[in-house]
């Protein structure tokens, strides 16, 4: 009998299925890892205009489903994704100590695509005082590093350099962050730091871009990568590997959005 390493993602449930919860239970069995959800919003999308709706579930409900996880069953990393209140960071941050949890992968769903706006504020701080300094690597997208590391703007390789500098400074152990399409470059730039190397990770940008759920596979990827004991440079070229191929073979879902394809990495490789 084969027994599959182990992992937690505290994230929402998107009902389309293209992000949260159900692409981060894809990628982690795709890569080989049981993964098992918190789940902590229920996510449901109008089907002509698409405008998102949020339904928050109860804080003592997200504890007993983090119980059963890791008392029940065990976990070998964990990640989170959409937490959209301070109390429920408090909760999260609490999970970490209590149990010494390793592998905790920060994945800040701080902004939506196309938005450049802070979502949830008071969460946000939240995981910038609480989850930050807990984390083994955090992994925001260009928008999320410039609030995290308290600059203005991060839209430069520079600017990304020095905003990964700033949140090692805060407390991160390592820090992935996603240049995307935000960058003005020909290529999608990711930069990798450790506190000592830059790792730059650069592929061309993928058109057209069925994108939805990219964020959230990423960091599900560098969480399965560390679950099957790979280093944290190796989970994070995987994970970049895992994404560029899921972005090639996206598709589109409906007349408004496409997503990334899953199963792609292991069809047609990296």
């Amino acid at each position: 009998m084969t027994l599959l390493n182990k992992a937690l993602t505290i994230a929402g449930s998107d009902t389309s299925g293209g992000a949260g919860m159900e692409a981060d239970l894809k990628t982690m069995e795709e890569l080989g890892v049981y993964g098992m959800p918190a789940l902590t919003c229920i996510v449901t999308m109008h089907p002509k205009t698409w405008e998102h709706s949020v339904y928050p579930l109860p804080l003592d409900l997200i504890e007993k489903q983090l119980v059963t996880a890791i008392e029940g069953v065990g976990i070998n990393a964990m990640k989170t994704g959409m937490i959209g209140s301070p109390e429920l960071v408090e909760l999260v941050a609490q999970t970490i100590d209590k149990y010494a949890l390793k592998n905790v992968v920060i994945d800040p769903v701080m902004v939506c695509k196309g938005c450049d706006l802070i979502l949830a504020p008071a969460a946000a701080q939240a995981i910038k005082e609480l989850l930050v300094p807990r984390c083994d690597i955090i992994t925001p997208n260009t928008v999320e590093a410039a609030y995290l590391a308290d600059l203005p703007e991060v839209k430069t390789v520079e600017q990304i350099k020095e905003a990964a500098e700033r949140i090692i400074a805060a407390g991160a152990k390592n820090v992935v962050i996603k240049g995307g399409e935000r960058l003005s470059d020909n290529a999608a730039i990711d930069i990798f730091y450790n506190g000592t190397d830059f790792v730059e990770m650069a592929v061309p940008k993928i058109y057209p871009s069925y994108n939805h759920g990219a964020g959230c596979t990423f960091s599900a990827a560098i969480t399965a990568g560390l679950a099957n004991n790979l280093t944290m440079e190796e989970a994070v070229k995987q994970a970049k590997a895992f994404v560029t191929a899921a972005l090639k073979h996206g598709f589109a879902i409906n007349h408004i959005v496409g997503c990334t394809n899953h199963t792609a990495y292991k069809k047609y490789g990296a």
